[in-house]
């Protein structure tokens, strides 16, 4: 039986947002509503209910005429249209809480707490208004592109929020990819404004943004106007240009010397600047991640966003007004647009640049105590490497204000729940989610009136007809492996993709696998409790002797090994059938010898199958991961068969791909 790792109190359940949510819908409906899994079933039965009580619930300012219909071509997979005929602006919606001006909206800190500041709820304001006035003087018009290449700084929330406010489409890259990585992403959505940093930190080195901004500027000729963000240096002591010679606007320079405004005639003029726009008016351009091929250019919807954040951030998170809220992220991950939705809820976002692991692994956890944490998101590999550190911040950090513990971008192994509970904190909802840039959500999630369960994420998304389905279309039962699959529409489904008039692409990609219905491309399974357990990606599942194996059920069993610091499974072709291949990265001051190897094979056998064995176990210096963190399974696959990696430019680091070529040990 699965170990019960957290169970909340009564009170705890009690308070809660989702149960209040739950009372409300009662009251409304007449319902009898008692159980998160009754209320889901009610949600996805009830969608359009649903949805528009989750408005009323979250505050979000939405203009519909009375008895408007809520979905339009409910049965079209894609083709819904939500709040039809609805009007919203996405910035106002996250710049509407005025109960505490003066309170903190964004917390900042940069590498070794060297660069810390803080900005309120009313210079956020200040500053988007300020922002936006210059940016309509500049031509921004709804509909047309803005583009960050910028570090998590409260520069990049203004910008986005100036561009969102008119109407504009935001999207933002990390600066540490390279100049073609970024011109795979911007030069496909003709950008008119490009925000860029002078350079970022990391690792305790400064590096210079300028120069690729400068060839993307020269590449893109749609870019008008490329505004810099003084990091590094104040904008007077350097270049107003580009090293070209091209000349650029400050940031600096825009917002100095806004006008103070009461808060009332701020609001006002904030409101009177904000475009309403249609529902599924485009918000962000999200790009998958490019490592089989061009990136493709993900459209998400305002409405959508917004109220599926909501959703999240209210419901499954618990996230109140005034609390304060972490997630380490780069630009580049959705999870930053995920958590900059944290403003819609009154909270206070807590950003961060840099290493996580600089100065020391303590580092996050020092900002975490500092600021009174209350929801700490990071990566699962982090966590994983904070246990393979040895780093017990239960007993040398004071984390009590912390609610939950939020994870994602890769499975959360059972010795990692554990772990989150031994040695960060026992009074936590750890929350594994996971969705992606594909819907700019989650699917599977957590909930803090839920136990939590050693190896399962908690539970289905609210709204969200999630399902299980075997290859010929049927659904699984619980505990078998399948497709994870959305059987109904959902607000959060992209609008499409960019440059895909037809919606072909947007098609395959979701929709070819099974007929109306959405194919996530993840290997699942459902357990008893109603949550989920996620084996890895459909695409990289091992297929032996025909049968089929999720990856993350062998990384499970092998991170427990102290030795291994990270490790990476595919399937080689190999004598008209597949074997498995484990790739390993081992710790310092260990070697993977035959007693290892031999450990490691026994321990997958008894623990999972005969076939879970690996054939061959291969040492390798490096593992190559995404800039997120996720390593890469297919492109490794693709050098260990001698096929191209057409997108290199998505990697972290590039050059850890050579380790995997000409390897003798795959040649026999």
């Amino acid at each position: 039986m699965t170990t019960v790792l957290w169970q909340p109190s009564s009170e705890q359940i009690a308070a809660s947002a989702v149960r209040q949510f739950m009372q409300g819908l009662n009251e409304k409906h007449e319902l009898t509503l008692s159980s998160e899994s009754a209320l889901h079933t009610w949600s996805v039965e009830h969608s359009t209910e649903f949805w528009q009580a989750l408005v009323a619930f979250g505050g979000i300012d939405l203009d519909q005429p009375d008895n408007s219909s809520v979905l339009q071509n409910a049965d079209a997979m894609p083709g819904a249209r939500w709040f039809p005929e609805a009007k919203l602006n996405f910035a106002w919606n996250l710049l509407k809480y005025n109960k505490s001006p003066d309170a903190d909206a964004l917390v900042f800190r940069g590498e070794g707490a060297t660069d810390s500041r803080r900005m309120s709820w009313r210079q956020l304001r200040s500053q988007v208004l300020q922002l936006a006035r210059w940016m309509k003087l500049q031509g921004v018009e709804p509909g047309d592109r803005v583009a960050g290449y910028v570090p998590n700084t409260p520069e990049a929330i203004v910008a986005m929020l100036a561009t969102t406010a008119l109407g504009g489409v935001w999207s933002s890259c990390s600066p540490d990819f390279g100049f073609n990585g970024v011109l795979d992403r911007f030069g496909q959505i003709q950008p008119k404004l490009l925000f860029t940093a002078d350079g970022y930190w990391y690792n305790g080195r400064s590096h210079d943004s300028l120069g690729v901004a400068d060839e993307l500027a020269a590449a893109i000729e749609d870019i008008e106007q490329v505004v810099v963000i003084d990091y590094l240096q104040p904008a007077d002591e350097r270049s107003p240009a580009l090293p070209s010679g091209r000349l650029v606007v400050a940031l600096s320079g825009i917002l100095s010397g806004a006008e103070t405004l009461s808060d009332n005639d701020q609001l006002n003029e904030l409101n009177a600047l904000c475009v309403p726009t249609a529902f599924d008016h485009p918000l962000y351009i999200m790009f998958s991640s490019g490592t089989t091929g061009k990136p493709k250019c993900i459209v998400h919807g305002v409405g959508g966003t917004l109220l599926q954040h909501v959703k999240e951030h209210r419901l499954h998170v618990d996230v109140r007004a005034g609390e304060k809220v972490f997630f380490f992220t780069t630009c580049g991950w959705m999870m930053w647009n995920w958590l900059v939705t944290g403003l819609a809820s009154g909270a206070t976002l807590m950003l961060y640049d840099g290493s996580p692991f600089y100065p020391s692994g303590e580092t996050l956890f020092d900002y975490a105590e500092a600021e009174s944490c209350n929801h700490f998101g990071v990566s699962a590999k982090y966590i994983d490497a904070c246990l393979k550190a040895g780093l017990t911040p239960k007993h040398t950090h004071k984390l009590g204000t912390l609610r939950s513990v939020l994870s994602t971008g890769s499975p959360l192994v059972p010795e990692s729940f554990r772990y989150v509970y031994e040695h960060i904190s026992d009074d936590v909802c750890l929350s594994s989610m996971s969705g992606g840039t594909d819907i700019l959500s989650c699917f599977v999630l957590g909930c803090p009136a839920l136990p939590v369960l050693e190896g399962e994420i908690q539970c289905l998304g609210f709204g969200m007809n999630v399902q299980v389905y075997a290859d010929d279309g049927s659904q699984c039962a619980i505990g078998v492996k399948g497709e994870l699959v959305c059987t109904d529409p959902f607000p959060s489904m992209p609008i499409g993709f960019w440059n895909d008039e037809s919606g072909e692409r947007y098609h395959a990609a979701y929709f070819n696998r099974f007929a109306n219905v959405w194919c996530h491309g993840d290997y699942v399974a459902m357990t008893e409790r109603g949550g989920m357990v996620i084996y890895g990606r459909s695409d990289a599942v091992l297929n032996p002797g025909g049968v089929r194996i999720g990856t993350a059920e062998i990384y499970r069993q092998v991170e427990r090994f102290e030795a291994i610091a990270e490790a990476l499974v595919i399937g080689q072709r190999w004598q008209n059938d597949v074997r498995v291949v484990l790739f390993t990265r081992m710790q310092p001051g260990y070697s993977l010898d035959d007693d290892l190897i031999e450990k490691v094979k026994r321990h997958i056998r008894t623990e999972c199958t005969p076939r879970h064995v690996p054939s061959k176990i291969i040492a390798v210096d490096d593992i190559p991961r995404t800039r997120s963190g996720k390593i890469v399974e297919l492109a490794v696959g693709k050098v260990v068969h001698g096929e191209p990696v057409d997108n290199v430019e998505a990697l972290a680091n590039p050059e850890a791909l050579e380790l995997f070529k000409h390897l003798p040990q795959l040649q026999s």
